[in-house]
Formats: structure tokens, sequence, C-alpha cells
């Protein structure tokens, strides 16, 4: 409607030009713009009126159908624009929750890393502790094993001490001697004396 007033106008605007044209255009060889022949000016009004129901015409079923089909365009061409613009909305979201939920895998992730490491190391320690305990366990085992062998050791030694002595003694001089007998208690009263003075 806008566009056919616009027209409108500028139609009238050049007839109204025509009806204001200097008179020597007549005189320079234009006597088709002489508006004193009546024949012409009846042709104006005539135009003019046929330009007008024209229009009347026009606006009344041509162009509201082409204001029509112009929404409807206008219209469909938002609805589009909205479409495009609810779907890149989505997709943002979806973006951003993609990307929310591969920070909260990775952070969940390193929580399992963290806590299996953890249990290993506890486990490892605790398993290192068991093995330091039955390592101390044996080796004090041994320790008293040894212990006890020595004390059993360094308790038959002047028994044995005092039969080696009284079977050199006896080789030694029951050859000679011919019968010479050397008393037990005697041995081992020496036997236990130098051992006492190589104990101290």
């Amino acid at each position: 409607m806008r566009i056919s007033s616009r027209k409108l106008t500028v139609s009238l605007a050049v007839v109204l030009a025509l009806g204001i044209v200097p008179r020597h255009a007549v005189a320079a060889g234009m006597p088709q713009l002489d508006f004193r022949d009546p024949f012409l000016l009846w042709q104006v009004v005539w135009g003019a009126v046929i330009f007008v129901v024209f229009y009347v015409i026009l606006s009344r079923s041509a162009l509201p159908r082409v204001e029509r089909v112009l929404s409807h365009r206008r219209h469909r061409i938002e609805g589009d624009l909205d479409i495009a613009r609810r779907a890149r909305d989505d997709a943002d979201r979806a973006v951003d929750e993609l990307r929310r939920a591969r920070h909260d895998a990775a952070t969940q992730a390193q929580a399992n890393i963290d806590r299996v490491v953890q249990e290993a190391r506890q486990a490892a320690e605790a398993q290192t502790h068991e093995m330091n305990r039955r390592l101390n366990d044996d080796i004090a085992a041994a320790e008293a094993r040894i212990a006890a062998a020595h004390r059993d050791a360094m308790a038959s030694l002047p028994n044995i001490a005092t039969d080696t002595a009284q079977s050199l003694i006896a080789k030694l001089f029951h050859p000679v001697g011919g019968g010479a007998h050397v008393n037990d208690d005697t041995v081992a009263d020496a036997v236990r004396e130098r051992l006492s003075a190589h104990a101290g």
C-alpha cells in the first residue's frame, strides 16, 4: 500500500508538471502540450480518471494479495530465523553440557586414580611393615637360638676341656710313669681355673 501511494504521488506530480509547462514550449514545436486545446485537456482528465480507477482496483484486489504474500514471506523468514536462533542456543547448551561432562569425568577419573594409588601405597606399606615384623621375629628367634647354643656350648666346654686334658695327660704320662694316675677333680679344677682366667 505504501508503494502504490508513492507511485500515485509521482504520477500526479508528472501530470501537474505537464500542466505548468511554459507556453513557449508550444512555440518551440510541441503543440501536443498546448493545454488550451480542449481535446488535450480531456485526455489529461480521462487519463487521471483511468489512473485513479486502476489504482483503486489494484489497491482493492492485487495489492492486498501482494501484501499478504510479502507478510507471509516476512513471517516465514522471521520464523526460520527464530528456529535458527533456537537451534544455535540448543547447540551452545549442548556444547556447554559436553564440556561440563568432560570436566566432571576427568575430575572423577583423577579422583579414582588418586584413590587407587593411595590404596596401593597403603597396601605396600602394610605389607612392608608385616615383612619387617616377620624378619625381625626371625632374626630375634635366630639370635635366641644362637644364644642358647652358645650357652650350651659354654656350659659343656669345661667337661669337654676336662675330658681332653685327662686324655692328653693319660697319653703323656702313662707310658712314662707306668701307671701314674692324675686325680680327675684336680684336672677339672685346673681347667675351670684356666677358663676363668681366660674369660677374665
